[in-house]
């Protein structure tokens, strides 16, 4: 049945082998089959085909490939192409096999077991010299169809043949500006030739207007919008290892001329008529000028007028003027591709212009001698008639009449040598010009000049030397030249070169900048090495120049630090209270040393004034006191070493206050003084101490002593009972020092001691619980009145005495025993 169908449709009934043919069936219609035995007793079930057969021609392995040719051999590889079978057997194809055989072999071998579907194979790897025959099959889904007919023997080895190259241009070219042109051609060669394309030897690349294509056989250079420029002679050159071909071709870009070079000149004026000329064009188009179109126009209307379309000339006539009208005239340039853009002149209005010459211009003085000087000038324009002569003038400068310098005329030269000049004096020079109508003004006087030989230029300096450097600076030093030149040296140029670079810098740019023989180059680099030079200048001009010896290194010139000391840093500087103590020193060292000052290791007063200059340091300090003695140092330091001095400065003073005032053996009338010298003599000697005495009711002092040189001192005549204080001074060279006091006041008393025993104790009455005792006074008193008696008791046998009581009298009733 038909696979759309349902019906079945009966083939055959008598089929008794196991195959059966079916016919009339539709190609290309799918059908479904089903097979059903049957014996005596009937028909058995059915067996269908498990899927629908499409009915088309039987499928074969394909038919064998066509055309197999080698398409390149090089000494290790060989590149095949091939095409498809006729038929394909009925299948895709669904690969190639490509298979080689060694000449002197007999089995084919497959060159890859690629699966290959393209019909171009480059079999590598391959031996030179070696010789294979190839053959190709196709394959479907049936199987490998039959191989192709082989190749011939192939032996690797290059090819090689020499460049030919086939040009459709000729030798000249001629295109517009704008237009387009291309340069083709074919080529061969092994192997693969090279291309190259150039233009006047330059090479050729590609840009926005400029295309080049080449393929293996064919070659081709386009050029967009062409323009002048592209003209030239262009070549093409394909190369390969067997040699090189080339082809020419000469490209001439063409177009309209540029415009007439101006300015437009007017030769002549006259009223009725003009001559003008001109240059021609800068740029001619590439082709000849074949004319140029003159035409004018009178300046008050808008209207021109062709004066001539037919002249090479770069000069004209232009006649049919209106006296006192004022031209203009435009001027094209014609070639075979067009007419330029006009040159058009400044207004010239039509008269006749024969006057007396201009004046010329301020005459230049050149070759001044003592006696003479040649002047020269200009030519003036000649008012429209040709001058005849000139006339040259001179005066002294302070003077107000011209003189002609010669009766001879002068012409045509436009320069002239003045003799008869006086040695010193100081000329100015004129010149007029003379045609037929007559003589011109003069011109302006020249610059005066002074008769006398001219100043050449000096000799270079002498003996230029580097004498001192920083980090960025060189200073330089050098004597006068022997020679000035007859002119006084206005000054020096100084110059500078890098060592390795060729270029001369100038230090300074004008010489009256360094008119002493010394100058400072500043701005340098450190580290780096630099040369030197000085030129002398006059006013004739620079010197050769003079060369420092020896390239300079730029870098702080090192010097340790030296101290040139004042006579106030002597090893000891005594200075009186209240005066200005002044330090100072003379300070060297490169670079200039760091200054510091110190007073015993410490930081100075704030008081103290310090000032460091170039060349030194001082220390001041005004209204000094005892305090600011003390041992000053002065330290300079530099990467090259450091200096410290030292001086001891003792300010001068009255002496301080004696320690330790005593009093002691006082007596009614006298009492001993005992003092310690002062902490501080005040940098002086203590000359005597000063004693002085004050009853506590008296508000005067009163001296006892001025004049001891002693520590202690004994105050007599003192009034018994009087109550006293004591004070002491130190005096030395510079006066009388502070007053030490006793703290409290002493009195004027002989000293006392204690009584004597008292004598004959005996009782006169006991009691059982009392006992009267009597005694007689003692041998004495201890300088003052006895006050009473105290009496103890103890009972025999103890250790400790019990006081009883203290009586006035010379008896006492002891009660309580």
């Amino acid at each position: 049945r038909e696979s759309d169908h349902r019906a079945w449709t009966p083939v055959t009934y008598t089929v008794t082998r196991q195959n059966a043919t079916v016919q009339g069936l539709t190609e290309g219609k799918a059908y479904f089959f089903r097979i059903a035995a049957e014996n005596i007793i009937g028909m058995g079930p059915f067996t269908e085909t498990p899927k629908e057969l499409v009915i088309r021609d039987p499928i074969t392995v394909p038919d064998r490939p066509e055309d197999l040719e080698v398409k390149a051999v090089t000494k290790n590889s060989v590149t095949l192409t091939w095409n498809p079978p006729k038929y394909n057997g009925g299948s895709d194809i669904t690969m190639y096999v490509l298979e080689s055989r060694l000449i002197g072999k007999e089995k084919f071998h497959r060159v890859t077991k690629e699966k290959m579907l393209d019909r171009k194979y480059t079999v590598e790897g391959l031996k030179e010299g070696d010789t294979f025959e190839y053959r190709v099959s196709a394959c479907n889904i049936v199987g490998q169809g039959k191989p192709s007919f082989c190749t011939k023997p192939i032996t690797c080895k290059d090819e090689i043949a020499p460049p030919t190259l086939d040009l459709d241009f000729r030798d000249k070219l001629i295109v517009r500006v704008g237009e387009a042109f291309s340069l083709t051609g074919r080529y061969s060669g092994k192997p693969a030739p090279k291309v190259t394309w150039l233009r006047d030897d330059i090479v050729l690349k590609e840009d926005d207007r400029t295309k080049i294509k080449t393929t293996p056989t064919t070659l081709c250079l386009g050029i967009l919008k062409s323009v002048r420029e592209d003209s030239g002679k262009y070549c093409v050159t394909i190369e390969n290892s067997t040699g090189s071909r080339k082809g020419y071709c000469q490209v001439n870009v063409v177009d309209r001329p540029s415009p007439p070079v101006g300015p437009v000149i007017f030769d002549e004026v006259h009223k009725d008529h003009m001559v003008v000329s001109w240059k021609p064009p800068l740029d001619d188009g590439g082709s000849e000028i074949t004319n140029y179109i003159i035409e004018k126009k009178d300046t008050h209307r808008d209207l021109w007028m062709p004066v001539t379309s037919a002249t090479v000339k770069t000069t004209c006539k232009i006649p049919k003027l209106l006296e006192g009208r004022e031209y203009q005239v435009r001027i094209y340039a014609e070639n075979l591709y067009g007419i330029s853009d006009p040159l058009i002149s400044d207004e010239m209005k039509a008269k006749d212009r024969f006057s007396v010459p201009d004046a010329p211009e301020q005459p230049i003085i050149k070759d001044v001698t003592k006696d003479s000087a040649v002047v020269v000038w200009n030519k003036p324009y000649d008012g429209g008639k040709p001058i005849t002569t000139y006339i040259v003038e001179k005066k002294e400068t302070m003077a107000t009449r011209w003189v002609r310098v010669t009766k001879d005329p002068i012409f045509p030269s436009t320069q002239f040598k003045v003799p008869d000049l006086l040695e010193g004096c100081e000329y100015e020079f004129r010149v007029s010009a003379e045609n037929e109508i007559g003589v011109g003004d003069p011109s302006p006087p020249s610059k005066p000049i002074f008769a006398r030989d001219p100043v050449a230029k000096p000799s270079p300096p002498i003996n230029p030397e580097a004498v001192d450097k920083t980090k960025n600076s060189v200073d330089l030093s050098w004597h006068p030249p022997r020679h000035d030149g007859n002119g006084k040296i206005i000054g020096y140029l100084v110059e500078y070169q890098k060592v390795g670079d060729e270029d001369w810098k100038k230090a300074n740019l004008t010489a009256d900048s360094c008119p002493e023989t010394k100058f400072k180059v500043t701005g340098l680099t450190e580290g780096l090495t630099y040369k030197f030079r000085v030129k002398a200048v006059n006013a004739a001009g620079e010197s050769e120049p003079a060369y420092v010896p020896d390239p300079v290194e730029v870098k702080d010139r090192l010097e340790p630090p030296e101290l040139i000391l004042d006579a106030n840093m002597a090893r000891e500087q005594h200075v009186k209270a209240g005066d200005t103590l002044r330090l100072s020193a003379v300070i060297k060292g490169v670079p200039f040393p760091k200054v510091s000052w110190k007073k015993e290791d410490q930081e100075v007063s704030p008081k103290a004034d310090i000032e460091v200059t170039g060349v030194g340091s001082k220390l001041e300090i005004r209204n000094t006191v005892h305090e600011d003695g003390g041992v000053y140092s002065l330290t300079v330091e530099n990467p090259a070493g450091s200096k410290t001095v030292s001086v001891k400065v003792v300010v001068l003073d009255t002496p301080g206050p004696p320690r330790n005032l005593q009093i002691s053996e006082v007596r009614s009338d006298s009492c001993y003084l005992t003092w310690k010298e002062p902490e501080d003599d005040g940098g002086s000697v203590i000359t005597n101490y000063v004693v002085e005495r004050k009853d506590v009711a008296s508000a005067q002092w009163l001296p006892i002593s001025s004049s001891s040189k002693k520590r202690s001192h004994m105050a007599k005549y003192l009034i018994e009972g009087t109550q006293y204080l004591f004070r002491v001074a130190a005096e030395n060279q510079f006066g009388r020092g502070p007053y030490v006091e006793t703290i409290k006041p002493i009195k004027a008393i002989d000293p006392l001691h204690p009584p004597g025993p008292p004598k004959n104790l005996h009782h006169v009455d006991v009691d059982k619980t009392e006992v009267s005792l009597v005694w007689n006074r003692p041998d004495r008193d201890g300088g003052a009145e006895i006050t009473g008696y105290l009496v103890e008791y103890q009972e025999d046998g103890a250790e400790e005495w019990t006081k009883f009581q203290t009586v006035p009298m010379l008896d006492c009733v002891v009660t309580g025993l």
